[in-house]
């Protein structure tokens, strides 16, 4: 499994962080070439499934994933969201974290372990340089768009 993590400090307050990282449509808005549907009633809580396609044709896949765990976060207290990956393509999970950084800024954590089907073990690290690229530039777009 290939795993990567992702740090960032924002001057952002813990809930607009949160806010922005968790509106799971927007996602779709930084990762190129993927649609993201939200497949149950909002708002988003454990339980909460959607799927990210990204592709073209042919050469798209689905990306479904639940969440487990759902702490959204106080004025000062950090939030928390697991996500598991359940696709025939890309299995795993993802952590999305906020909690109060310093000089009253917010601290971004966001880590992933992902499998992605027919790629050997030995590529993993490709993988995971991948995934810090492209979600790296994901998660600095979404802390920047209101």
């Amino acid at each position: 499994m290939a795993n990567f993590l992702l740090e960032r400090t924002v001057p952002l307050p813990l809930t607009e962080a949160w806010r922005r990282l968790t509106e799971w449509p927007r996602h779709a808005e930084v990762v190129p070439l993927t649609r993201v549907r939200v497949t149950t009633q909002g708002p988003t809580r454990e339980g909460t499934r959607f799927v990210a396609r990204s592709g073209i044709g042919p050469l798209a896949f689905d990306d479904p994933m639940e969440v487990t765990v759902w702490q959204p976060p106080g004025d000062d207290t950090p939030g928390r969201c697991r996500l598991e990956k359940r696709g025939r393509s890309i299995t795993g999970w993802a952590e999305i974290e906020v909690r109060p950084g310093p000089g009253g800024r917010t601290r971004v954590v966001w880590q992933e372990e992902v499998r992605v089907r027919f790629v050997p073990g030995g590529l993993d690290e490709a993988v995971a340089r991948a995934g810090r690229y492209v979600f790296g530039r994901a998660v600095n777009q979404l802390l920047r768009k209101a």
